[in-house]
């Protein structure tokens, strides 16, 4: 009787866990804009105040030339992407020398640097501003419980989906807040850089990204990274939710699903076996996550998508044998969850925040400009069945858009405003 039942389409098996990632990416741009309108009033001076590894080449004025600033954010872009570079190949030489454990600690102390230095730095500027009444013991209390909270949940496994998912969006805008306090030429420069070094890292062989994603592959293990996990779900056919494991075929190739199926209609649950074998041809999107570090804000990365198939089943089958089971999907813990790098909420939200610092209208057009972006390396993730880098098309479309609204579409409704033809 079930089997009669039509398959769901692409559209509703991925669009609900699509949702679940535009969604945290959409939260975090908004609450970097908001943090961006309330203590910003001067961007400039805001800018100027800010010296870190993103400005190691040149310090901007704003008394300088056209063209000293604009080579200067180039050479501020050029030795970020090279401080990035150095180590994002670190990263790979610690994960081939399989020292995982080391990685997780760096990531655990990385995150504690984040909440507890640059979200209690924030956390006094919004007191300030708001005239918040609190004494100094009870600040330092709640912000450490706050920070050691944050890195639990990030860093166990046992910590409850959502709180884990709110930290990790919280870590994201508070590192973009700081990204957005950086001059404002080394700003434009770094984010087109960054999505160019991306294009680079992941689909050149050689690629630093590549390299990382292929040795996890090869191991059949979990990059150490900071990223955003999204839970899939699936419906059964009463329409009750299903937790959905992913799956990737393995080097068994198309016998390995046809001799699951042979076993599937020999076991007592062979219907349950064979609804689940009925999606095994649909395309299926994931976000593999990539190393983003924290610390500073020269050690950034990534998440490419990587388009596998996967393989729907049930969870009653995870106690079955690994020649029975097609291996476990690239990049995706046991969970078969999407997970998207917060190197990519990051610079998302850099973006819509900078456009916060001239006018909300162009914070909408970058905004759409972005989600467009993410949509459009969806379909060519679907198209070509490839690794893909999830930051390039999103940025430089809301750079693109950013510049177009702000030189031509702003004029043109300023003047149609004055001269009473569209309000």
């Amino acid at each position: 009787m079930a089997q009669n039942q039509k398959p769901p389409s692409i559209l509703e098996t991925i669009g609900e866990e699509i949702i679940r990632i535009v969604t945290p990416v959409s939260i975090c741009m908004l609450l970097v804009v908001l943090l961006v309108t309330i203590l910003n009033s001067n961007s400039s001076d805001s800018s100027s105040s800010l010296a870190s590894m993103a400005t190691i080449a040149y310090s901007e004025n704003s008394s300088d030339s056209f063209w000293d600033k604009f080579k200067g954010a180039l050479l501020n872009s050029l030795a970020f992407v090279a401080i990035v570079t150095v180590v994002t190949f670190v990263l790979v030489l610690l994960f081939y020398f399989r020292c995982t454990k080391f990685l997780k600690i760096y990531m655990a102390f990385s995150a504690f640097i984040v909440l507890g230095f640059l979200g209690g730095e924030i956390a006094l500027f919004l007191i300030e501003k708001f005239r918040i009444p609190i004494d100094c013991i009870t600040f330092l209390v709640v912000l450490f419980n706050f920070t050691v909270v944050g890195v639990i949940s990030v860093f166990m496994s046992k910590m409850a989906i959502l709180i884990t998912q709110a930290y990790l969006v919280v870590i994201g805008m508070l590192v973009a807040y700081w990204f957005t306090r950086l001059p404002e030429w080394t700003t434009w420069a770094l984010l087109v850089a960054m999505s160019l070094y991306d294009l680079a890292a992941v689909l050149l062989p050689g690629g630093p990204l590549r390299l990382l994603v292929e040795l996890a592959i090869s191991r059949d293990e979990d990059i150490p990274a900071l990223v955003y996990e999204a839970r899939p779900v699936r419906y059964n056919d009463s329409g009750q939710r299903q937790r959905r494991m992913w799956r990737v075929r393995g080097s068994a190739g198309s016998n390995s699903v046809e001799n699951l199926n042979s076993e599937s209609n020999s076991s007592s649950n062979a219907n349950t076996v064979s609804n689940s074998m009925n999606y095994q041809n649909e395309t299926r999107l994931a976000v593999v996550e990539e190393g983003f570090h924290p610390v500073s804000v020269s050690e950034l990365a990534t998440a490419p998508l990587i388009p596998p198939s996967l393989q729907s089943t049930q969870d009653g089958q995870e106690g079955s044998s690994s020649e029975n089971l097609l291996l476990e999907g690239i990049g995706l813990g046991s969970s078969g969850a999407i997970k998207l790098g917060l190197g990519d909420f990051i610079f998302y939200s850099v973006l819509v925040g900078r456009a916060a610092m001239y006018d909300f209208m162009t914070v909408y057009a970058c905004y759409l400009a972005i989600i467009a972006g993410l949509g459009i390396t969806l379909m060519l993730l679907a198209l070509y069945q490839q690794a893909l880098p999830a930051l390039p098309v999103s940025v430089l479309l809301g750079v693109l858009f950013y510049f177009l609204t702000r030189l031509l579409l702003e004029a043109f409704i300023v003047q149609c405003s004055i001269n009473l033809i569209m309000f």
